[in-house]
């Protein structure tokens, strides 16, 4: 078993996998890695299933010691990642030798950086998945759902001898312009007609109130005629508008309910795309329809 012991946890280093599905009935959430796609190309690089669980690393201030010599992969943001102070280059796989430090400093370009182990990080799957989700308390290597503290192992078994490459066509969701593709929902009807102009023709600034239940996005006003209505389920990427008239777009670690009015849900690339927006960042929406968004996710699929 190969070993990376915590120096320095961070603000949120997280095990995060595909996330914890056919739960929500029971009012558990999904969980999994904000951005798929990055944490899909970092285990690619590593022959990994592209769901396989990895380290989720937020805002960078994380230091890693290696234990055994060994290959891993790092993709998604620029945290400023170093080797033994060597600087890493991201989207690619790299060896690391026992006894080396792992460091990632302040964030350059994106918000979270993704780290894959050859075979996946080893741990005991909670509700069939190893998706760390805080709230709930539940997931993580050792189960009990919390971020990466000093002192904490990694371990995983897996090993490879023939690291890939990225291709160079494949764009990263930090290559794409911040347009978030939006598919409307039943309740859109009821937005002002102005509101629905000023929601998709407007600049939205991404709010300090960000993180992995929810991202707040600032900007025009949104009128919505419905005074009320029954709480109903909530899918990734719900774009719910509350009676201050700024949307909060729901991401991973949402609640399965809620009851405010929806402009729509943003499609899973648009959901990689903005958990790499930092705050003060500004986004745009643009509508699609479901048949485009689900075209899209299968593209992403195939190249894995």
């Amino acid at each position: 078993m190969k070993e990376l012991t915590v120096e320095r946890a961070g603000p949120l280093a997280l095990v995060q996998d595909g996330g914890r599905f056919g739960v929500r009935h029971l009012g558990v959430t999904q969980g999994g890695a904000m951005d798929p796609v990055s944490m899909g190309w970092a285990n690619w690089l590593l022959g990994n299933d592209p769901g396989a669980a990895a380290l989720e690393i937020s805002l960078g201030g994380l230091t890693l010691r290696a234990g055994a010599d060994g290959w891993l992969a790092l993709s998604g943001a620029d945290l400023d990642a170093r080797l033994d102070d060597e600087p890493l280059s991201r989207n690619a796989a790299f060896a690391i030798r026992a006894g080396q430090r792992l460091s990632f400093g302040h964030p350059v370009k994106g918000v979270r950086a993704y780290l894959a182990v050859a075979g996946g990080i080893a741990g005991s799957p909670t509700l069939g998945s190893l998706a760390c989700v805080v709230r709930e308390g539940l997931g993580g290597a050792d189960g009990e759902g919390r971020a990466l503290a000093q002192g904490d192992v990694i371990r995983w078994q897996g090993d490879t001898d023939s690291p890939r490459q990225l291709p160079n066509e494949i764009r990263m969701p930090l290559d794409m312009p911040p347009e978030l593709a939006l598919i409307q929902g039943a309740q859109s009807d009821y937005f002002a007609a102005a509101s629905l102009f000023d929601a998709f023709n407007s600049d939205w600034q991404v709010d300090s109130r960000a993180d992995r239940m929810g991202i707040r996005l600032r900007g025009p006003q949104l009128d919505c005629r419905l005074s009320g209505m029954v709480s109903e389920g909530i899918p990734l990427g719900a774009v719910q508008v509350p009676a201050d008239g700024q949307p909060i777009v729901l991401m991973n670690d949402r609640q399965t309910v809620g009851g405010y009015p929806r402009l729509g849900a943003l499609s899973p690339l648009a959901c990689a795309r903005l958990a790499q927006c930092a705050p003060g960042e500004r986004v745009r929406m643009l509508p699609t329809t479901p048949e485009r968004a689900r075209e899209a996710w299968r593209r992403q699929l195939k190249c894995w």
